[in-house]
């Protein structure tokens, strides 16, 4: 009997994922751990599906998620504090869910003898500027930490790290739909800001991609491709009718940056390329950092961080193309054209 655990299984991320497992013949019980008893009654009635199990509990909470991973062989954790301008107000809330709730689902997967945990990351922990992607590299430390520390571990602790999920919640796409069929100007933060764009669907691939090839502590990115912000509120506009939207620059919020990176440049140096993934091994080195002083690293960092300025750019048309992979703007637009 296969059993999965999704901690923040009733979010965005985690709603696709389970979707995605319950089309496998190969799972036969899924667990939810989340927080909202509101979101996991909204998702047992819309599902409806006896392979469902929703535990009500919080990462922050050791006892509540090792009740749920009891017996379990997957844990995909995606359980989050996301929104940028929320962690800058509150980082020591996004500490204690990113950080320490990382640690609690790690700690309680080795304890029931979890074959493999998948920790989702995101572009933003790459030489972070803000408390959310700071908080989601330390996650990343303590995950890869573990994987150092534990060598005979019989858990596999890896970790995906993507950028922008077009339309999940938070993200900017719901908003600018909203804006352009109440007939209001689409706010925009910097029209020169470029952002990854990625599906949830293509965000759910990664994570089996790390489920099936991960070695412990790999990190694993999906290569993906960007525009700025001003070309995808364009696109959106396009798409209901407005070729020619009225635009208004905000400026930029708390936290944010110009472009965001996948892997730094030191990443990328030792990264290996696999098509439609970049796959980094842990650096498994030990203490001894004397003998770096004699014979070094052996690693060339005279390369670029992998950018949302230097990977795939889309004009309009390509990200209109892109736009209309999505279930939720086809749905729109059967509503609003």
């Amino acid at each position: 009997m296969s059993i999965t655990l999704v901690t923040g299984g009733t979010g965005s991320f985690g709603t696709t994922m389970v979707r995605d497992l319950l089309s496998r013949d190969d799972v036969d019980q899924i667990r939810i751990l989340s927080r909202d008893e509101t979101k996991q009654d909204a998702m047992r009635r819309s599902l409806n599906d006896d392979r469902l199990r929703f535990f009500l509990g919080d990462v922050r909470d050791p006892m509540s998620v090792r009740d749920a991973v009891r017996g379990v062989d997957h844990v995909f954790h995606a359980a989050a504090l996301k929104q940028v301008p929320s962690c800058e107000f509150f980082p020591l809330q996004a500490v204690q869910t990113n950080v320490m709730g990382s640690s609690n689902v790690i700690s309680a997967a080795e304890d029931a003898g979890v074959s493999s945990v998948v920790c989702l990351s995101t572009d933003k922990a790459v030489y972070p500027i803000n408390a959310m992607g700071t908080s989601k590299a330390m996650m990343e430390k303590v995950a890869q930490a573990y994987a150092r520390n534990s060598p005979d571990s019989g858990t596999t602790v890896s970790i995906t790290r993507y950028g922008n999920v077009m339309y999940s919640r938070g993200s900017v796409i719901p908003v600018f739909v909203e804006q352009i069929i109440s007939n209001k100007p689409i706010t925009v933060t910097d029209p020169h800001m470029t952002r990854f764009l990625m599906s949830l669907v293509d965000s759910v691939s990664l994570v089996h991609y790390a489920f099936e090839n991960a070695k412990p502590g790999d990190l694993f990115v999906r290569k993906a491709p960007a525009c700025t912000v001003d070309v995808l509120a364009r696109a959106v506009a396009s798409l209901f009718g407005n070729d020619d939207p009225e635009i208004r620059v905000l400026g930029a919020r708390h936290g944010e940056k110009l472009y965001e990176s996948l892997l730094g440049r030191e990443e990328r140096a030792k990264s290996e390329d696999r098509g439609d993934y970049y796959r980094v091994p842990l650096d498994a080195r030990g203490l001894e950092y004397e003998l770096f002083v004699e014979e070094g690293s052996g690693e060339n960092i005279e390369v670029e961080d992998y950018n949302s300025h230097n990977t795939e750019q889309l004009d309009i048309e390509g990200v209109k193309s892109l736009l209309l992979t999505l279930p939720e703007v086809r749905a729109e637009l059967e509503r609003h054209t």
